[in-house]
């Protein structure tokens, strides 16, 4: 930290990045570097009764939208409010319905997944703590504008993006709730998209040689995701009592859309689970994909060096579906997701199961076909009996 009498080519000169610098002739003003811009702010303590209460940072504006004799005169301005006991970040006493109780009512409204409503939760007591008391009528533009600012320098666009997201959500939420709460604030910002995630080409025999070297519950388990297409939390999730070994089908119970899912498996990978039945079930686990070690009782983070993480083979089981010769409406179905239209709530998977299945066994056997070119992919059992695909 610098201090100084500030002149507009001193404070010009600062590099970026440089930190916190005190002006000399205005108490409390200062001039913060940050990685891109330079900051004008005023900081100071409330005090009353000759008790400190709270210490402030009110900014003034940017260097250079702000000239510095401006920036003294509303220095000056705020440390005579901050010396007189009033704190001007405050605001004024909140009406109606506050962001809080937006998010408790949006909650309560919605059937979310349990993941969805920590996420919401996590925002709300991590990113926007200074607006979780204000009332939803009182957030102004510029309040959405310097909270998107904030977050994207301090986390990136990702997070302030997706923060944003659920102030838009909860915003919504409390104009049906107040009909005095005009436009949503966030509409009159760009909020950053969610980026796409890149996923590369995959070789499918190095991949079935990576998973080899792996322990069985773990080779497992990387296959399964490959040959389901199944989301992270749907396929860990899974009991030993999802799987019906006769039937040749396992049940996902926790999905995105809601509801479960029941996937027809292929042949090779109905071996594999009735495989791995055997082999846990001294464990007397109720998982299908146990972890004695982890505090859920079952594998919580499945991703390894060498192959691509739950999300990636899930984007490469949609790819080789469509090579496989599966058509598009399938293939959403096998991927348990809600065909579009009118006419896609009209469909109902669970009476499509055996009509899945030759769709789900074409995605195995090109899988296969790559994994071993000579079709000789097998699952070992524990007496040494061995189930070759087909």
């Amino acid at each position: 930290m610098a201090i100084f009498k500030f002149t507009e080519n001193r404070i010009r000169d600062l590099p970026l990045g440089s930190g916190i610098h005190r002006d000399t002739e205005v108490k409390g003003l200062m001039c913060i570097c940050h990685k891109t811009t330079k900051s004008y702010c005023v900081q100071g303590d409330v005090r009353r009764q000759k008790r400190h209460v709270r210490t402030v940072r009110v900014k003034i504006g940017r260097v250079d939208h702000v000239r510095l004799a401006e920036a003294r005169n509303e220095a000056r301005k705020l440390m005579a409010t901050i010396q007189s006991g009033v704190d001007p970040t405050a605001g004024p006493e909140s009406s109606g319905i506050t962001l809080e109780q937006a998010l408790a009512a949006h909650l309560k409204e919605r059937d979310l997944s349990d993941a969805t409503v920590r996420n919401y939760q996590y925002h709300m007591d991590n990113y926007l703590g200074r607006l979780r008391k204000r009332a939803v009528a009182d957030i102004t533009r510029q309040d959405c504008r310097d909270l998107l600012d904030t977050l994207t320098r301090r986390h990136g666009k990702t997070t302030g993006g997706s923060v944003m997201r659920t102030v838009r959500a909860l915003v919504n939420t409390a104009r049906r709730h107040d009909e005095t709460i005009g436009a949503n604030p966030v509409d009159a910002i760009r909020v950053p998209a969610t980026p796409r995630r890149k996923v590369g080409e995959m070789d499918v025999a190095g991949f079935w040689s990576v998973t080899s070297a792996m322990s069985p519950v773990m080779r497992d388990l990387q296959r399964a995701f490959l040959l389901t297409g199944a989301r992270r939390t749907s396929l860990l999730g899974v009991r030993r009592a999802d799987f019906d070994a006769e039937r040749a089908v396992l049940t996902f119970t926790h999905m995105k859309t809601g509801g479960s899912w029941a996937f027809p498996t292929g042949r090779w990978l109905t071996a594999a689970l009735r495989a791995r039945l055997d082999e846990d079930a001294p464990l007397n686990s109720p998982w299908l994909w146990p972890s004695p070690g982890s505090a859920t009782g079952h594998i919580a983070e499945p991703k390894r060096g060498g192959v691509p993480s739950p999300h990636a083979l899930r984007h490469h089981a949609r790819t080789m579906m469509i090579a496989a010769g599966v058509p598009y409406a399938e293939g959403a179905l096998l991927l348990g997701q809600r065909l579009p239209g009118a006419s896609g709530g009209y469909v109902h998977q669970a009476h499509l199961v055996e009509a899945l299945r030759p769709h789900a066994q074409a995605l195995e056997d090109l899988v296969l076909r790559e994994a071993e070119p000579g079709g000789s992919a097998e699952v070992v059992v524990l007496d040494g009996r061995r189930a070759r695909a087909g």
